[in-house]
């Protein structure tokens, strides 16, 4: 038996001519949808239906490209990844060999991105089959499992390599000129716990939403609706921003995508200061962290300390941690160093200012905390000045599953008049959507109009709402709980 090697790409995408929308549909867009073709593949018009949804908000649903890809069997490396170095790739592929089948050793180029620079990693895939074969490829990774090698089935639309889809999107356009409503973040019942996104949009009379951006699946169950990021509903802080990462900050009908910093600090009467290191999420080692009544769960049940404020500041109680927020309060919570200083500088009766300062930092200034300011996070920057600029290290994301693979993704962008323009492509449903990898994404917003954006939470997460419906196919089969949402609202 003889093995390959062959070297794949980052690919496009392919899309089929298709019947325009009427004129009269035309004439009535609040915003006017892209002349130009999918620019994905080799260019072409997408089919698209429209429909107005409030007053210079509008609906476009559109499909494009067709299904050519099939499966393959990826054969895992001693990691567990689907990926690993040549030499790893060839001495699997020698066992591969010795099982009796014929192995192919291929080479990805993950892409560099605007802050790091392209990869080159290396898969072992055993037979190629088409849609209607999958039983076939099942049978080979069967045969690799007797042979004591772990396998899989993969869809080759899912590689981030050539491919002609297809696609199936949802685009929320709002238009400035005409939008009379307003722009919110959302956390739902509480930060702690996890909601859907069509929940959070009928809790508040949305018109429409999407989900929001990533939150934290490495801690308890109760307590996975933390968002990793920034997080602002109504003017309150409810998760500080990871420095330096991506966000889209709303005031009113306003909505700018940057980036940003916190600094939270606590001062006891007495003077001494203390970093408030986070808010609404669990500590790490000397860490003081705030708790807010929309937390929605106890403080840490360890051997820190409590201090409960009253909305002016005043301490009300100093207390065993593993308690409720009560309403109306806050609460600081100390472990190690920090719990020492507060048993040190805190006393009952006594009060503590706690002072935030958000910073943009794309201009340096300071975001006042008024009620008509939200924040939501993005998993990772794609536009910047309507140039590509995909930022996946800074924003956690540098990978290859990341960065190359296709994916369900939700994005968000701003255009040069101020719109907002909100997009989910669905995926993980060979035949019907193959979904999009961090560069087509930003592709796909720079052909909507948007000046800057970004990418939210996707995967079985990518969630768009139209009053009260889920519009895109989600790919778990049904709505996702996720942490928050961005929501659009009629006043």
């Amino acid at each position: 038996m003889t093995r390959r090697t062959l070297v794949v790409g980052l690919a496009l995408a392919t899309a089929l001519p298709v019947t325009a929308v009427p004129a009269a549909a035309r004439e009535s867009a609040a915003v006017t949808f892209p002349s130009a073709k999918f620019p994905l593949g080799t260019p072409a018009a997408p089919a698209k239906t429209h429909k107005a949804i409030g007053q210079g908000i509008d609906l476009y649903q559109l499909t494009a490209g067709r299904s050519t890809d099939g499966y393959s069997v990826t054969v895992l490396m001693p990691s567990g990844r689907d990926y690993g170095r040549q030499e790893t790739a060839d001495a699997k592929a020698a066992e591969v060999e010795g099982a009796g089948l014929t192995p192919s050793v291929q080479k990805f180029v993950r892409p560099g991105v605007a802050d790091a620079p392209s990869q080159e990693v290396f898969m072992v895939r055993v037979g190629m089959w088409s849609l209607d074969d999958k039983k076939k490829a099942e049978e080979t990774v069967k045969q690799l499992k007797d042979a004591g090698i772990k396998a899989r089935v993969d869809y080759l639309g899912d590689d981030g390599g050539n491919t002609t889809g297809p696609w199936s999107m949802n685009v929320l356009m709002v238009d400035a000129r005409r939008f009379r409503g307003s722009y919110r973040a959302s956390v739902g019942a509480s930060v702690a716990a996890r909601e859907t996104t069509s929940a959070m949009a009928k809790g508040v009379g949305a018109i429409a939403g999407v989900n929001g951006g990533f939150f934290n699946i490495h801690t308890s169950k109760a307590l996975r609706g933390d968002p990793l990021g920034a997080s602002v509903v109504a003017g309150k802080l409810l998760s500080e921003p990871v420095a330096g990462r991506s966000a889209i900050v709303i005031k009113g009908r306003k909505a700018a995508i940057t980036e940003l910093k916190a600094e939270i600090t606590a001062t006891g009467q007495n003077g001494s200061r203390q970093e408030i290191a986070g808010v609404n999420r669990p500590t790490a080692a000397d860490e003081l962290v705030l708790y807010t009544e929309e937390f929605g769960a106890k403080t840490p049940a360890d051997e820190g300390a409590d201090v409960v404020l009253d909305a002016t500041g005043k301490v009300v109680a100093l207390r065993a941690p593993g308690a409720n927020i009560p309403k109306g309060h806050t609460v600081l919570h100390g472990v190690g160093g920090a719990a020492d200083w507060l048993r040190e500088n805190v006393l009952d009766g006594e009060t503590v200012k706690v002072a935030t300062k958000l910073t943009d930092l794309r201009t340096d200034k300071n975001i006042a905390l008024t009620p008509d300011l939200n924040v939501v996070a993005g998993g990772v920057g794609l536009l910047r000045n309507r140039r590509v600029n995909v930022t996946a290290k800074r924003d956690g994301h540098d990978s290859v599953n990341m960065i190359l693979r296709r994916h369900p993704r939700t994005m968000a962008g701003v255009t040069r008049n101020g719109g907002l323009i909100l997009a989910t492509v669905d995926g993980r449903n060979p035949g019907v959507s193959v979904g999009a990898n961090m560069i087509e994404a930003a592709r796909l917003m720079k052909w909507l109009g948007a000046v800057n954006a970004i990418n939210l939470d996707g995967g079985g997460s990518t969630a768009m709402v139209v009053g009260n419906k889920v519009v895109n196919r989600p790919s778990d089969g049904a709505e996702r709980p996720v942490g928050d949402a961005l929501l659009v609202l009629p006043r």
